[in-house]
């Protein structure tokens, strides 16, 4: 969907702080859930080799269809973003446990308060999922030092 707010798109419209809007969310998860779908069918690669990963709006994607559908991914990659709570998605957190993830959020990060990484992490801590949480001085962005810390994190997977 095109971003009214200089330029791009989005994964979904905010009802509010933090909620998606139930209608573009679902239909954008479902898109998602379907696009994993066919690429496991469509393509030669090893289905247990695959980690969702997400910026932002692509982040909740991540989580959401990730915690809904753990089925055949490895792990889940999550670059300022947050779980969404408030979606009323049924979480499975059960396979959760042991579920390895990326967590990495700027500590002014002016778009997604870094609070919400925080208690995603609280979750999925509860979840036992394998949490590896960085903090960085930044807003909302990537640099350099998280994309360095994503790369081990990832060789240590295999």
């Amino acid at each position: 969907m095109p971003y009214d707010f200089g330029g791009g798109y989005t994964w979904y419209d905010l009802s509010e702080e933090a909620i998606p809007h139930p209608g573009t969310f679902n239909r954008s998860l479902n898109l998602l859930t379907k696009f994993i779908s066919e690429v496991k069918q469509a393509y030669p690669i090893d289905p247990t080799r695959l980690i969702l990963l997400g910026f932002s709006q692509g982040t909740v994607m991540s989580y959401s269809a990730g915690l809904t559908k753990p089925d055949g991914i490895i792990g889940i990659v999550a670059l300022s973003g947050y779980i969404p709570q408030k979606s009323g998605l049924q979480f499975r957190w059960e396979e959760a446990k042991k579920l390895p993830v990326f967590v990495s959020h700027g500590a002014y990060d002016e778009l997604i308060p870094v609070t919400l990484a925080r208690e995603s992490v609280q979750l999925l801590t509860k979840a036992e999922a394998k949490v590896e949480y960085h903090e960085y001085s930044m807003g909302h962005e990537i640099k350099q030092e998280t994309l360095a810390d994503l790369k081990t994190w990832i060789h240590a997977l295999e």
